[in-house]
């Protein structure tokens, strides 16, 4: 198998995102372990900026993020069965659930692998101490190999008692989250290839999906053809039931239920899909249910200008080398009556999930903003939400955009509502 050591693993050089043609670039198996080797080369470089020996993973998409390899993804993220340990230098070992270790075979990005020990509770009982001890042997075996050596190690997701014993043993422990994620930002061109076609496939499911809107079809029956056209074209999974119609719109994050839509209504969709490649794609449209000759209200039509303003200026805000905080006081202005039921942030990263960075509203911003700078190669999503306070109805809209070296590449292309658009 592969040794990885600094040398092969790092980022592929700068490319120029303005003008590659990545939607129309083949997809096969040497692709994807490029991209699994650019990934790891760029946590690997995050691990020594933050003066790391090592991560120790154990959130599925960090762990498929850092070596390509996906197993029972939904399952493992409320159960630690499974965890990875990439050395700032050295082999990078994946401790598999058992009897699935042929599932990473030929990964380029794994040095060896071994069984997990059952360090949970739920599988080992009152056994577990004893494996928690295990683990630890496991890592210092690890890292007594890796040519970084030491012992401040990032971790994430982690088991208390394996926290508490690593402690023991001398571990000088920290979040491993932020090198994750920051590791994650900076798209390569291949990475591009599959959200591209993550963010095709999705949008072909929505299509079918919006054809489908009829008076008297439930929010759940509707929400369901999209997910079958998504796992019937290699998508994985939704994040979210974030469907709503009527009077549900507002204010938002109410999840898809069994009322039946009805003519005149609106209805209000974001994607939060995992799709092909494990890759994440995130846009939000709002619809309007037809039928009995219904025609949209000036009320409606009015949230949905309000809402295409706020994407379309924020946008065309955007440019690479703008810091956070200054995109945030320069974002667009929502109206009184609105800023209560605002989106949570104007702006965050999309990757295999939703990611770093997050940029806050500036009305929040001393609450939880914080900054950074946008940079070629982010993937980002462009967001708002308008309803009014007092109630009724609102508009969710949401775009997946491309940082380039000039400005903006849109990576979600799916158009706005003609019937909801002011004439």
């Amino acid at each position: 198998m592969t040794t990885l050591y600094s040398t092969t693993s790092q980022p592929h050089p700068a490319l120029n995102y303005s003008t590659v043609d990545f939607k129309d670039t083949p997809i096969d198996r040497a692709l994807e372990h490029r991209v699994a080797l650019y990934r790891l080369g760029r946590l690997r470089q995050q691990v020594k900026e933050h003066d790391l020996n090592a991560v120790v993973l154990f959130d599925p998409i960090n762990i498929r993020y850092a070596c390509g390899v996906r197993n029972m993804q939904v399952y493992s993220q409320r159960n630690p069965a499974r965890y990875l340990v990439v050395p700032a230098e050295g082999p990078v070992v994946l401790f598999e659930y058992r009897a699935c270790g042929h599932l990473a075979k030929d990964m380029p990005t794994i040095d060896e692998i071994r069984g997990a020990s059952p360090i949970m509770p739920l599988h080992s009982g009152p056994h577990s101490p004893r494996h928690v001890s295990h683990f630890v042997a496991d890592i210092e075996d690890v890292m007594s190999r890796s040519t970084s050596g030491g012992k401040r190690i990032g971790i994430e997701s982690a088991p208390t008692e394996v926290v508490s014993a690593m402690i023991e043993h001398g571990y000088t422990l920290v979040d491993a989250s932020r090198p994750v994620e920051i590791a994650k930002s900076i798209k390569s061109f291949d990475e591009l290839t599959l959200i591209a076609k993550s963010v095709e496939l999705t949008e072909q499911a929505m299509t079918l999906m919006e054809r489908a809107i009829e008076p008297g079809l439930t929010e759940n029956a509707l929400w369901s053809i999209f997910q079958q056209k998504v796992i019937e074209t290699g998508g994985e999974y939704m994040e979210t039931r974030l469907l709503n119609s009527g009077d549900r719109t507002n204010p938002w994050f109410q999840e898809t239920s069994d009322k039946k839509l009805a003519a005149g209504e609106l209805i209000a969709f974001d994607t939060d899909t995992v799709g092909v490649y494990g890759y994440y794609t995130d846009f939000s449209r709002t619809f309007f249910v037809g039928g009995e000759g219904a025609r949209p209200s000036a009320k409606q039509k009015e949230l949905y200008s309000l809402s295409r303003d706020e994407i379309e200026t924020n946008i065309a805000l955007m440019r690479p080398g703008m810091s956070f905080r200054e995109y945030s006081e320069k974002a667009w202005k929502i109206p009184e009556g609105y800023q209560e039921h605002r989106y949570l942030a104007v702006v965050h990263g999309c990757g295999m999930t939703g990611e770093w960075p997050i940029i806050s509203h500036s009305m929040d911003w001393d609450e939880v903003g914080y900054d950074g700078v946008i940079q070629p190669g982010m993937t980002l999503c462009v967001e708002s939400f308008c309803g009014h306070r007092d109630g009724g109805e609102g508009v969710k809209l949401e775009e997946q955009v491309l940082v380039t070296e000039t400005g903006i590449r849109r990576m979600s292309t799916y158009g706005y509502s003609d019937i909801l658009t002011l004439d």
